[in-house]
């Protein structure tokens, strides 16, 4: 169940990060009150999935995610740059999430 609310929670840190872009420094409140609820909901997720997972696999899980997700998203909603050495760290960041998740002995 641990591994579950830790993938939500990477989930609602993507969103948070793109969130971030849509807040314009907080400055427009409609985005802004979503993106913080997500940023707290997604922390307390995270430290509840580290109750029992290992804190070092479970943050690395949940900052690898969502760094990858944002760096997606931003390709495909902010038209930023999807060049070969980008997609290739990311998909390195990705085995790397993966490969947290084989070892961490859950």
């Amino acid at each position: 169940m641990a591994w579950i609310i830790l993938l939500i929670a990477a989930v609602l840190e993507t969103g948070w990060a793109i969130g971030l872009k849509y807040t314009e420094g907080f400055t427009k409140l409609g985005p802004s009150i979503p993106t913080v609820v997500a940023m707290a909901v997604s922390m307390a997720m995270l430290s509840h999935a580290a109750k029992t997972l290992p804190i070092g696999t479970a943050y690395g899980v949940w900052v690898g995610i969502g760094a990858a997700g944002a760096a997606i998203l931003g390709i495909v909603l902010f038209d930023e740059p999807a060049t070969a050495g980008r997609i290739f760290f990311l998909a390195l960041l990705l085995a790397s999430v993966v490969g947290l998740k084989a070892t961490s002995g859950h």
